[in-house]
């Protein structure tokens, strides 16, 4: 069994395990660093400060 390393995507910081962002459609990025989950966007004041409107998993920072 092959592990895949995530990527996250440059423009919307969704972690995935694909070449392309499912959220945005944009490229994702190996090099990123640190994450965040997200359960409850409309509550979360993390989320409000990322700019964030969905829950998920989302990089800290992207290259």
């Amino acid at each position: 069994m092959a592990v895949k390393n995530p990527k996250a995507c440059s423009h919307c910081s969704f972690i995935t395990d694909e070449d392309e962002c499912p959220r945005c459609g944009n490229k994702t990025s190996k090099n990123w660093q640190g994450y965040v989950i997200i359960v409850d966007a409309r509550k979360s004041e993390i989320a409000k400060r990322m700019g964030l409107d969905v829950n998920g998993k989302f990089a800290l920072r992207v290259r």
